[in-house]
């Protein structure tokens, strides 16, 4: 049986977010990764499929940058 589940590293300890089906005391595999942003998850998965000169006109024109908006 195989499981994934997130949890948070505190004071020497992992602390799974849900409970785990195991039983007191059963040893167990760990392998430990930091968790991926869900921007960085989901990159790429809506290819785009419009014409190239509309995707540069929306990347460069600084009217589209919500940061730059007044």
């Amino acid at each position: 049986m195989s499981i994934t589940v997130e949890a948070v590293y505190e004071n020497g300890v992992l602390k799974p977010s849900e409970p785990l089906p195991l039983k007191e005391h059963e040893r167990v595999s760990v392998t430990v990764r930091p968790a991926v942003s869900l921007a960085r998850q989901t990159a790429g998965m809506v290819p785009w499929t419009g014409k190239l000169e509309d995707l540069d006109y929306l990347i460069d024109d600084e009217d589209n940058d919500p940061l730059e908006a007044p």
